[in-house]
């Protein structure tokens, strides 16, 4: 038992660490980082992982306009923006920096759509219980596993999307996580989702001439029982973002469920 504790946390810390070199080693765990870095920027937008285009057909098929979003890790990204152009009402936009929080509300002060507020993901205490449709988060998780304390942080914040969504709600998590390091941080206590997932490459990737995975970026990846990928699977970008569409079920369920 021991011995498969330790060879996940190490799984996990390889994921972090291989995160923290895409970014020249910085501690995306660390609120200070975060504003240095908006303020050296002085605001200039930056979408991590995925613009909304190559994330709309995924949004658009689970999320109504009309739902109540909450964007966790917004940072200077275009997404709200994006998602308000095609349609949506509401978006509720939180960030640990409260330097990037300010930028994006002068930015968007005439927007009534979308609104911002500086908040921890592990602590959103201000919002009440079942009070959002969606919660989608593009980054956000991955930063946390960077930090100390990474499991305890993972389960704070999955504990708190899974109290403030709706029964039925859904949380859209974008991430380099595979299930066998994103499965068991879905699954706290008092938590239960049926999942299904969606791998794409990053942006840019060169599809091989010839391969046909173009074609399925937008199909579900077949997972096993246990909610893991199929045996002798390989995506084709080895630096594929995992896009997990998580329903939020009726309490009393243990184990997750997929699809």
């Amino acid at each position: 038992m021991e011995r498969g504790i330790n060879n996940e946390e190490e799984k996990e810390e390889d994921v972090a660490m291989s995160a923290q070199q895409r970014g020249g080693g910085c501690n995306y765990g660390d609120a200070l980082y975060w504003d240095a870095r908006y303020l050296e920027e002085g605001g200039a937008a930056f979408d991590w992982y995925q613009r909304y285009a190559a994330l709309r057909p995924f949004v658009r098929k689970f999320v109504p306009t009309s739902s109540r979003v909450l964007m966790v890790g917004c940072g200077s990204a275009l997404m709200s923006e994006d998602m308000v152009k095609d349609g949506y009402v509401e978006i509720m936009n939180i960030d640990v920096s409260s330097i990037v929080i300010e930028m994006m509300r002068r930015k968007y002060v005439s927007v009534r759509q979308l609104k911002y507020m500086q908040m921890d993901v592990r602590d959103m205490s201000f919002f009440s219980d079942e009070s959002f449709d969606c919660v989608i988060d593009k980054g956000t998780l991955d930063s946390l596993m960077c930090g100390p304390d990474a499991p305890l942080s993972a389960a704070q914040m999955i504990q708190e999307v899974n109290r403030l969504l709706k029964p039925d709600g859904i949380f859209i998590l974008i991430t380099y996580g595979d299930p066998s390091v994103r499965f068991h941080h879905m699954n706290q206590e008092g938590c239960c989702w049926k999942i299904i997932l969606y791998i794409i490459p990053r942006p840019g990737f060169q599809v091989r001439p010839g391969s046909s995975s173009r074609k399925s970026f937008t199909e579900p990846v077949p997972l096993t029982e246990k909610g893991q990928l199929p045996a002798g699977f390989i995506p084709e970008d080895p630096d594929s973002h995992y896009i997990y569409i998580c329903k939020k079920l009726p309490h009393g369920l243990i184990q997750p469920l997929v699809q």
